[in-house]
């Protein structure tokens, strides 16, 4: 069965708490009576490729072990379970050793269309098994498990049982290779404390890169070696004049190293040749006039330019971009490139143009927003979509000699945009985002002239000009991160939003249960526990 499923079966699967039901039509009785197709709670986001279940249950107890062929992963899951249940459940780990436990993790069996991210999980009332070809299938499958399991199981502190997996078998992988979330870390400073917790929450939803926006015109959050003062003086403040801060080159290879162990890769950004007041101001000489301005805490964009025509820009970025390149284990570097409005059409191109070569250099993928699609994109730069419309004739014309686009239109993927009028967060320049209009739309088939075979991916942007805190980061991006998560994971075939109002509602007690400030919001029903 293809498509979306028939209101009236969809209305009964969901009533009775089915899930995954797109995958069987189940077989007439003797009778001639068809049954009902066997499926699993609907609890899981983003949906899976196919699920069934085999009417058992399996229950976790005292007595129950874990194995596993890799070790980060079984670390990953011991750790959570045995913190919400109290069970001392022993982990043994190695190659071909992952299968002696009650809950299994292998790295071999796996059906060979799951790929390098998915997995097969298996549960029955003897124990579980999941089955992947790579470690980030087993760390996917893994957030699988946890969400087939009662909501405490996320709490970091010990609940009582019973702690049950419905019996089934859940084949997965994901739609899209690229799955972002970006945070800001420029307009307001994050440390690297809370980084990692907005790591561990977006890993949770298979997201797989994290995009860092490290500078801007209010702030440049990276120390560079070979131009000290854009962290020491550019780093120094932020929107509404905070102390801001930055992070030392150890502190972002922690977080590199923190995002890969949950099989998450960091794509960092410098923003250029606009919202570069922070570096402008930290070296007078980056200035075609020769003065630094001064520092700045506004929230305007368009005024700031690098001066495209001095020969010391291009040694600056080559510099800059040498070491961040050097950094960053992924293969990805962001060079912004939108609004920028002080940079003529004809010095815009030129810098784009020369900028791509120096990531090229530095054997890095340029990643741009779309408005690079404006110059002579390289065959591999990907340019994302962030647009309010669904036609951006240069993203077009670019896509159809074959750049692949991230789409995060601003109205339906910028996790600052404002709920409703009331939220007190966030902007509303890009309009109301509340979870149906999250979620409401196809990234395959959106932008004009951009198809299924052009979109790389899905992000979720998160800009910080009214963020401030780690609460008012997990406000924003939940309950709509799921949402934009789910788009890049799941087939189209899934996509209903009746049933991803259920799979969305089940994960309110998750986040109650891990202390997660999401906004209750009233287009989803919050189950008891919420």
């Amino acid at each position: 069965m293809t498509g979306r499923l028939p209101r009236a079966l969809l209305t009964v699967l969901t009533a009775v708490g089915l899930a995954f039901a797109v995958g069987g039509a189940g077989h007439a009785t003797a009778a001639g009576r068809p049954h009902r197709v066997s499926a699993l709670p609907n609890t899981v986001v983003p949906a899976p490729v196919s699920g069934t279940a085999n009417g058992k249950t399996f229950t976790l107890t005292a007595a129950t072990t874990l194995s596993s062929d890799n070790a980060n992963v079984g670390g990953y899951l011991a750790g959570i379970l045995r913190a919400s249940t109290g069970y001392p459940l022993p982990l043994s780990t190695g190659s071909g050793g992952g299968g002696g436990g009650t809950i299994a993790l292998l790295l071999s069996g796996a059906p060979a269309d799951v790929g390098g991210e998915g997995y097969q999980l298996t549960a029955t009332s003897a124990g579980v098994e999941i089955r992947a070809q790579q470690p980030a299938g087993l760390f996917h499958g893994v957030q699988t498990l946890l969400q087939l399991m009662p909501p405490s199981v996320m709490s970091p502190t010990t609940h009582a049982g019973p702690w049950t997996v419905p019996g089934g078998t859940v084949l997965d992988h994901p739609r899209y290779a690229y799955r972002g979330a970006m945070l800001d870390v420029a307009r307001h400073f994050f440390t690297v404390a809370q980084v990692e917790h907005y790591i561990d929450e977006i890993a949770l939803y298979k997201i797989d890169y994290l995009h860092l926006h490290l500078s801007d015109d209010q702030g440049w959050r990276l120390a560079i070696n070979s131009w000290p003062n854009l962290a020491a003086h550019g780093g120094s403040t932020e929107v509404d004049g905070g102390p801001g801060g930055y992070y030392t080159q150890a502190d972002y290879t922690a977080i590199t190293a923190y995002a890969a162990a949950r099989y998450i890769t960091v794509v960092p950004e410098l923003d250029m040749p606009g919202h570069t007041n922070a570096a402008l101001s930290s070296y007078a000489q980056l200035n075609c006039d020769g003065v630094a301005p001064p520092l700045y805490t506004g929230t305007d964009v368009g005024f700031s330019s690098l001066c495209v025509g001095l020969p010391l820009t291009y040694t600056f970025l080559d510099q800059v971009i040498g070491e961040l390149a050097a950094l960053t284990p992924g293969p990805y570097l962001h060079i912004g490139g939108d609004e920028a409005s002080s940079t003529t059409a004809a010095d815009y191109a030129t810098f784009i143009n020369h900028v791509q070569q120096i990531v090229a250099a530095h054997g890095k993928t340029v990643v741009g927003w779309h408005d690079v699609t404006r110059a002579t994109p390289l065959p591999s730069t990907v340019a994302q979509f962030w647009g309010t419309t669904t036609k951006d004739s240069s993203t077009a014309q670019a896509a159809a000699t074959g750049t692949k686009v991230i789409m995060s239109p601003a109205n339906r993927a910028y996790l600052d945009m404002k709920y409703t009028s009331k939220t007190k967060l966030g902007q509303d320049w890009a309009g109301l985002t509340d979870v149906d209009k999250a979620y409401g739309w196809n990234p395959g088939a959106y932008l004009k002239g951009v198809g299924e075979s052009s979109v790389l991916g899905v992000e979720a942007p998160l800009w910080t000009e009214t963020i401030v805190t780690a609460a008012d980061i997990d406000y924003m991006a939940f309950p709509r991160l799921p949402a934009l998560a789910e788009l890049g994971w799941s087939p189209q075939s899934t996509h209903s939003a009746t049933a991803f109002h259920t799979r969305l509602g089940a994960q309110g007690p998750r986040w109650k249960a891990m202390g997660v400030g999401y906004y209750h919001s009233t287009e989803v029903t919050w189950p008891s526990g919420s």
